[in-house]
């Protein structure tokens, strides 16, 4: 039987997919669940298992060639045997990341592993995503060192994040010599890549929001002395009971919550000669991953309280950076906010996230001598000082509204109540 491979739909939003690379030729066998190809969309790049088992007959797409989601991009020969075909459609939702390889120990080898390091491993079934196989084959790293890894993904299992992280530590424990020369060996020969896929979306992207909106930016200083202070006492007793640390987003988010309700202007969009007041605040949160940046939206934040912002920005940004987020949670943004100090960058001008009409920037905090002013007197105090960076849509705000806006987002954190936020 000959079955029809077609691209996919990764998310209610999502029509079209563009081919990133095929992991098998025309003529090689597959197994049900194998990954077939890599497909990468404006939202996020996934790994797509093949939902029958037999051989390859056919390839009618090439890398980089975009297709629409239904449209038939391979077939597969499942033999007069009849191998397996699932029949089920996959959920819209289903991250492909989770797929899972099955690997037996001790047979498999990714490497030159020595029979002493075979012969070691115990008798057991070891689960890798083919990322994690694939990255171990290419760094030359044998099964055994996958497995006395710990694993931070479902069930103690090795994501993509921890071997490029234990990659990562090797390297920084090679002789200083050894790094050296392949710096100089780079700067010597130089080299030319194609852009990763990612990027590609994100330049795009980049480009359609200045080419769309007239950026206007206004920036500001906030004393987070009192939020700085309460998270150091909370730091300790919050981490025991909520299993994460206590981070300043949520207070930032809060106080941005309260000005979008202040100045629903903010919390809109643009379409043709129409404005379009969101009812609903879905906050879209910046996070940095291996290849770019991803903004996935938190919605409904008007209906949280502050426990469910934490709870909230704590799981979608341990989801993104897991690559376990769904292509519609990338989209549906009202208001964005980005941290650039976690990289300890004082200010900057972000680019809005369309369609949104504002995105705020958030610098690192820093201790620095303040000028307090009371009835006393003048004098001089180190406070813990961040700046916020608003940039808008000056289609639809001035200069004054974009102003309002951000001192009164400034206002929010430094009057915010602390003692029972929590």
């Amino acid at each position: 039987m000959i079955v029809d491979v077609v691209m996919p739909k990764m998310g209610e939003s999502i029509n079209e997919g563009t081919i990133l690379e095929w992991r098998k030729e025309v003529g090689d066998k597959i197994n049900l669940d194998e990954i077939l190809l890599e497909i990468g969309t404006d939202k996020v790049d996934s790994e797509i298992p093949s939902s029958a088992s037999g051989t390859v007959i056919e390839i009618l797409a090439e890398p980089n060639d975009v297709k629409e989601v239904g449209q038939v991009i391979a077939r597969i020969d499942t033999g007069s045997s009849g191998g397996e075909v699932r029949n089920e459609p996959s959920p819209v939702n289903e991250d492909p990341l989770e797929k899972k390889v099955k690997i037996s120990s001790p047979q498999p080898r990714l490497d030159s592993q020595s029979e002493s390091q075979k012969s070691a491993l115990p008798d057991r079934k070891v689960f890798y995503t083919p990322v994690v196989v694939k990255i171990a084959a290419e760094n030359g790293i044998p099964l055994s060192e996958i497995e006395q890894l710990e694993g931070t993904g479902r069930s103690g299992r090795v994501t993509k994040k921890d071997i490029l992280l234990y990659l990562e530590k090797k390297n920084l424990k090679a002789p200083a010599s050894t790094t050296e020369e392949r710096k100089v060996a780079t700067l010597v020969t130089g080299r030319s890549e194609e852009m990763h896929h990612m990027r590609k979306m994100i330049s795009k992207h980049m480009m359609e929001s200045l080419n769309t909106s007239a950026h206007v930016y206004v920036m500001t200083e906030v004393d987070m002395t009192s939020i700085v202070d309460f998270v150091k006492r909370k730091h300790d007793e919050f981490k025991e009971r909520e299993g994460y640390a206590l981070t300043y987003t949520p207070f930032i988010i809060e106080s941005v919550i309260k000005s979008l309700k202040d100045y629903p202007e903010m919390n809109s969009s643009i379409s043709g000669s129409k404005v379009d007041y969101h009812r609903d605040i879905n906050i879209g949160l910046a996070v940095a991953i291996e290849n770019g940046l991803m903004v996935p939206s938190i919605p409904n934040c008007e209906e949280k309280n502050f426990l469910g912002i934490c709870r909230s920005v704590n799981d979608v940004a341990k989801r993104t950076r897991d690559g376990s987020v769904s292509s519609d949670e990338l989209s549906g943004t009202t208001f964005t906010i980005t941290n650039f100090g976690v990289f300890g960058v004082s200010m900057g001008t972000p680019i809005i996230n369309q369609p949104n009409v504002g995105i705020l920037g958030v610098g690192a905090i820093k201790k620095q001598p303040v000028v307090i002013e009371d009835s006393a007197g003048d004098s001089i105090a180190i406070r813990s000082m961040m700046i916020l960076t608003l940039g808008f849509d000056h289609r639809l705000i001035d200069g004054a509204g974009g102003s309002k806006f951000l001192e009164s987002v400034r206002k929010y954190i430094e009057s915010m109540e602390l003692s029972d936020i929590l």
